[in-house]
């Protein structure tokens, strides 16, 4: 069963700004389902001078998959969500994980799994661009 914001996806990959509930503004890109191929995901990144960027690459009922990507400096405040686990994979540059009480550095290649109310965030404390990869489930 194919989720209904993707069905009507044209044979290439395509790309649309859109306000989420929060008054941010995320890019979705929207991947073909009917055969699936490997993307990289650094590849979808939007980064933003003003503010974290978000970009949303794939979404259904029971998954949600996106890239936080970060200019030197910038931050994911600490927070929780209700139902929900999230998984973090730094995919480029390194900062720390914000968690209640403490901060653990982070690198590319180290994942960190928060689940149901569990508060986190991200803070890149780097020289260069941080990009990471967030999967949430069930999906916002």
């Amino acid at each position: 069963r194919r989720p209904s914001k993707l069905t009507s996806a044209p044979a290439a990959r395509r790309s649309s700004s859109v306000m989420t509930g929060s008054g941010s503004r995320d890019t979705i890109v929207v991947m073909p389902l009917d055969h699936p191929a490997p993307i990289r995901p650094e590849d979808h990144a939007v980064y933003d001078a003003a503010k974290m960027g978000k970009a949303t690459i794939f979404r259904s009922d029971r998954v949600m998959v996106g890239l936080n990507a970060f200019e030197p400096g910038q931050e994911h405040a600490l927070h929780a969500h209700s139902g929900m686990d999230k998984v973090y994979h730094v995919l480029e540059g390194e900062g720390l994980f914000l968690l209640e009480g403490r901060e653990v550095a982070m690198t590319a290649g180290v994942m960190l799994v928060a689940p149901e109310g569990v508060p986190h965030g991200i803070r890149n404390t780097g020289t260069g661009r941080l990009l990471v990869l967030a999967v949430l489930a069930p999906a916002p």
